[in-house]
Formats: structure tokens, sequence, C-alpha cells
């Protein structure tokens, strides 16, 4: 939020000037993107344009970042307001946060009828991972804070889940059923290799063989190998590890917290080698910058011991699809167009869809292309149709922490 003066000048920032409601720069490059832009508003001081802006610097890529700005969240009439360095006129580079959530329960349920499993386990809210296109990012908007650079650097952490996990099992109300981790954000983003709360989530779901999926683009799900072992010996766990290219250079920037590569792929590897099934998703699919990757992700996922496989097309909900476009600009400005127009011919003529039924796959003749590519290749290469089932069978109930005092 910007105050400016009686003439229009903004507070602070010389030589900065209103003119027919647009911003004109004269000696500093600040830029306002219309779409932010929600009108002027007088005071009795003056009057204040509510303005999402940053300066020229601060729209180049922030390495470490997937997003560069804070996007308006759509549930807030105000804008987000940021502390500029008066000797620098740009933004500070964000540090990670960490908020404690106080929530009361730990497991959710689904009832989407194109995302299938029924319960999951979300250890954190936001993801430093900063994958720019996660569908997730949106999901932030709901605690008041943006699905930019918040989703990535203030982390919502659930610091009581294995005590909540362990709480629910023990009800009788609980039907033993295979739980995700998580459905929304990454449980192995880098803060829980200090913080250790997904670990202690599966230490609960082990102890009462409870069947588990793991949901995760990072190396350091090989940490928890002896817990994860415990419960494949009972046909109770599950790993999926998603690959959306082989290219260091695209992932870099793309998902720049995650694990590159190859280490996704060693993951693979120690993990299938320790009798954990491992199913490889190719998620998100980028039309016209990654669509050419499919074989060669299967090929290298089938050598290092995935059993199963399988694409998403990428999704852009709400924000997600102007940081996305972003993106595309900033890094691969001689693909937007390419990548923009399949996009749209395999979502009805737009950058998203959210019927149930659609969002996740593509239409058209080019989405049935990709379905094929993946069917003759999956045949090919001896990968399983149905990935391995999981069983509750050996469950049973955890110990509370007054069952122990006796």
């Amino acid at each position: 939020m910007l105050k400016l003066d009686q003439e229009g000048t903004f507070l602070g920032f010389p030589r900065i000037f209103l003119s027919n409601q647009t911003l004109v720069k004269t000696e500093h490059d600040f830029i306002v993107a219309p779409i932010f832009a929600t009108g002027l508003h007088p005071t009795e001081s003056g009057v204040r344009l509510y303005v999402q802006y940053m300066s020229k610097e601060m729209s180049e890529p922030i390495r470490g970042r997937g997003s560069a700005h804070n996007p308006k969240n759509r549930f807030r009439e105000e804008e987000l307001e940021y502390d500029i360095c008066p000797e620098t006129g740009r933004l500070d580079r964000p540090k990670t946060q960490l908020l404690k959530d106080h929530s009361g329960s730990i497991i959710s349920s689904n009832n989407s009828p194109d995302i299938g499993f029924d319960f999951s386990v979300n250890p954190y809210r936001g993801c430093e991972h900063g994958c720019v296109y996660c569908y997730a990012r949106p999901s932030h908007e709901f605690l008041n804070m943006s699905a930019g650079l918040d989703f990535e650097s203030k982390i919502v952490v659930k610091y009581d889940a294995p005590k909540l996990l362990r709480k629910a099992l023990a009800k009788e109300s609980w039907d033993p059923s295979p739980i995700i981790m998580s459905g929304v954000t990454d449980p192995y983003q880098p803060i829980e290799k200090e913080l250790r709360i997904t670990k202690g989530c599966i230490e609960v779901l082990a102890e009462c063989c409870n069947p588990l999926v793991v949901i995760t683009k990072n190396h350091l799900v090989t940490r928890d190998i002896d817990l994860l072992s415990t419960l494949a010996e009972k046909r109770a766990a599950k790993v999926v590890l998603s690959i959306t290219s082989l290219r260091n250079e695209i992932t870099g920037t793309m998902e720049p917290r995650t694990s590159r590569p190859a280490k996704r792929l060693d993951a693979v590897r120690e993990l299938s080698q320790a009798g954990i099934p491992v199913h490889v998703n190719i998620a998100p699919v980028i039309p016209g910058l990654t669509d050419d990757e499919m074989v060669p992700i299967m090929e290298a996922s089938h050598e290092a011991g995935a059993e199963s496989i399988s694409f998403n097309i990428v999704r852009l909900p709400y924000g997600v699809k102007d940081l996305f476009v972003k993106w595309l600009e900033d890094h691969h400005p001689d693909r937007k167009d390419k990548v923009l127009n399949k996009i749209r011919s395999l979502k009805g003529g737009k950058l998203n869809r959210s019927e149930f039924g659609t969002r996740f796959r593509g239409d058209g003749a080019y989405g049935e292309q990709l379905r094929q590519l993946m069917k003759i290749h999956s045949r090919r290469l001896g990968f399983r149709e149905d990935s391995s089932s999981l069983s509750s069978a050996s469950f049973r109930r955890p110990e509370t922490d007054q069952l122990r005092l006796f």
C-alpha cells in the first residue's frame, strides 16, 4: 500500500507521479501490474493507490525461489505491503519462516472423485521446494497469505502431528485405511531434515502397521527406509517419486529446492532395492517443454527399479497461472507461446480447467497422443498396469499416553 500526497507523488519515492491513473517513472524503475490494481480511494490526507508493486530488479528471478513476488490474495481487498530497502529500492530476499499450526486433528478426508485416496496427513502447509507450477499454492490464500513467495517461505508447521496421529489411530472409530503423506505439500521438503515431523508420523504408522503411501520429490525419503521397509514387509507401504525432467537446468529453476533428477532416481533405486514398491509419476508434464522427456524418464525409472508409472498434465489454478507465465518469460521466453498454446489445446482453450474428471487430464488429439505414448512404452518396458495394492490386515491400534501408564 503506497501513500501519495495531494499532487499524486509517492511519499518517500521522489519523481514518480500519477498521471491519468497510470504510474510514470522518471528516475526509478518501478513496475505496477494493472492486474493487481484495485483502484483509487480518497482519504483526508490525500490519495492511496492500492497496488502490488516491485522494483525492476525484483521482477527478475530470485535464486532458490520459484516465484519472484507475492501476487494478490484473491480473498483480500487490500494488497500486500512490502518493506523496501531505502538504499537499493529492492525487496529483501525472503528467508524461510516457520509458523506453528494449532490444528486439533491431523487426518484429512477426501471426497474428490478424481483423486485416488480417501485420507491424507499433511505435516506442513506451504512448501519450501518452491515448485512454480504447484497446484497447492492457492491454499496459502486461506491462511491470509499469498500463493507466491509466501507459499514457499512461510511454512505452517504441525509440530504435534505425530501425537495427533497416534490419538486418531487409537480411536475405535478409525477403520484402518491407506494414508497418503501428503496430498498437498511435500512431507520431505528441506525443513523436514531438521524437524523430523514426517519421520515421527511414519514411526506411529509403522508401530501400528497402518498402510502408507508417500509422495515426494526429495531424496530425503531414503532416510526412513528402515521404517518404510517394516511397513513394506506387511504390504503396507509404497513410495511415489515425482519426476518432471531429467535436465538440471529446468528443475533448478522450476523446482529450485527439490532433489535434482539424478538424486530422485537414486531414491527410486535405493527404495526398490530395500523391497519398498516405488511408483514414478511424471508430473507435471509441461507441454512444449518437458513432454519430449516422457520416454527417457520412463526408461530411467525402469532401470532404477520402479514397478509402475503414470503422468499428469500441469494444472494452473487461480494465481498459479500468472506465476507460471512469469517463470516462462524469465527462463524460457522462446518457448512461452508454444507452451501456453499447447496447454490450451489440452484444456479446452484455457490454461486451467477445474471440473472434476478433466482437471488432471489432457483432452483433444494431443492428450490422446500422450496417453498412447505412455501405454505403448509402459508395455515395452514391463511396468505393471496397476501398482501394488496395500493391506491393512496387520493393523493394530497404537498405544496412547494413557495406556502407557499401566
